[in-house]
């Protein structure tokens, strides 16, 4: 399979980022995972990032301390569009709450995906939005 360019993390949950990172080294996605742990520290990755090294694929948790996902968003698609042209959205969730849904809607995401990322997860946003899959 053909690996993605990076990956960006961005959790304030150390042990989902922890698990997630080990997830993603054994399947064998990526050469280039980025975490952060806000949507401030999410933003100051991308901006120091090199264009051909921008995320191809975000996956933001919804519910975080500070700037949270939706605030991440909102601050992201201000960013200039070489910053974000190619990179899909996933937002990360505990919870399936309407109010959380309904503002989810009114963002250009291309998912949402309930935790704890798994194997099969991953596999189906790669082929969704890749159209790669992993090994067998």
């Amino acid at each position: 399979m053909e690996k993605l360019s990076s990956i960006l993390l961005v959790d304030d949950d150390s042990t989902n980022n922890f698990l997630n990172e080990l997830l993603f080294k054994q399947l064998n996605v990526t050469d280039h995972l980025l975490t952060a742990e806000d949507g401030a520290r999410a933003l100051e990755i991308i901006a120091d990032t090199p264009d051909q090294d921008e995320p191809a694929l975000i996956l933001l948790d919804v519910n975080m301390p500070g700037m949270d996902g939706i605030a991440f968003l909102e601050a992201y698609r201000q960013l200039p569009a070489v910053q974000h042209r190619a990179t899909v959205i996933i937002m990360l969730t505990t919870t399936m709450d309407a109010r959380d849904l309904s503002r989810l809607e009114e963002l250009n995401i291309a998912g949402l995906v309930s935790k704890p990322l798994t194997k099969e997860k991953i596999d189906h946003i790669l082929q969704l939005h890749f159209r790669r899959s992993l090994p067998e």
